[in-house]
């Protein structure tokens, strides 16, 4: 266990990105600030640290970093590394959200049919 570690490196640990290099990139895009400010990936890490991370569509999450380890551990196993403080969202938020995966499941709904729905084309085409 080490005093600081980079902040790649402990994204990627903690999993709160799948690997290093997206978690460089994330750092290097300005999506990730430590303590208020905008951090590089080389940035150093320490106990106590507060992470706040953009994660799209105007969502975030901030977590407060307990333990700074640079071995992989377990996804299960990686949630003691910090505590997460993000803020529940509103009703409102809530509500965005719900719509907004509707709007997308109806548009991606209305592009190529699935194997059922060819089948069902073609046992229509061949009737009339």
């Amino acid at each position: 266990m080490n005093d600081t570690l980079r902040l790649d490196v402990w994204l990627d640990v903690a999993c709160l990105f799948k690997t290093r290099s997206e978690a460089k990139r994330a750092c290097e895009g300005g999506k990730v600030e430590v303590n208020g400010d905008p951090a590089k990936p080389n940035r150093a890490v320490r106990e106590g640290d507060r992470i706040h991370i953009g994660r799209g569509g105007g969502r975030f999450q901030d977590v407060v970093v307990r333990i700074v380890l640079d071995q992989h551990v377990k996804k299960s196993e990686a949630k003691v590394l910090y505590d997460d403080v993000t803020p529940l969202p509103s009703p409102e938020e809530i509500e965005r959200r719900r719509q907004e995966r509707a709007y997308r499941a109806a548009a991606t709904a209305a592009g190529t049919p699935d194997r059922n729905r060819r089948r069902e084309i073609r046992r229509f085409k061949e009737r009339g």
